[in-house]
């Protein structure tokens, strides 16, 4: 019986320690881990800046082209007469003012 409970007992007493040693280095590397994931979550790369400012650019310009559509259609209900058209034409406008100047410039091709 003795035999059998040192048979048993020699390997677990050899594979010990290295769990202890792997433990007491998971224990020591966690806080570097932890901040350096911290870091990685709270930096933007180059990348996902340029991401980021392209999405937002093309939202800026659908917003144009969908103000232009509207503007189009209001000046037409206002040269019809309808004076409402022409103040949300006008509102429209001021808008498209505003958004223009936040897009880059695109020289057109010749």
């Amino acid at each position: 019986m003795h035999r059998l409970a040192l048979l048993i007992l020699l390997p677990a007493s050899v594979m010990l320690p290295g769990c202890l040693a792997k433990a007491v280095v998971d224990v020591a590397t966690a806080p570097v881990k932890a901040v350096s994931k911290g870091v990685d979550l709270a930096t933007t790369s180059q990348s996902e800046a340029d991401e980021k400012r392209g999405r937002e650019i093309r939202r800026r310009e659908q917003r144009l082209a969908k103000l232009e559509r509207d503007y189009e259609k209001q000046l037409d209900q206002c040269e019809d007469g309808i004076r409402r058209a022409c103040d949300e034409a006008r509102d429209t406008y001021a808008e498209m003012q505003q958004i223009i100047p936040t897009l880059p410039y695109e020289p057109a091709d010749d």
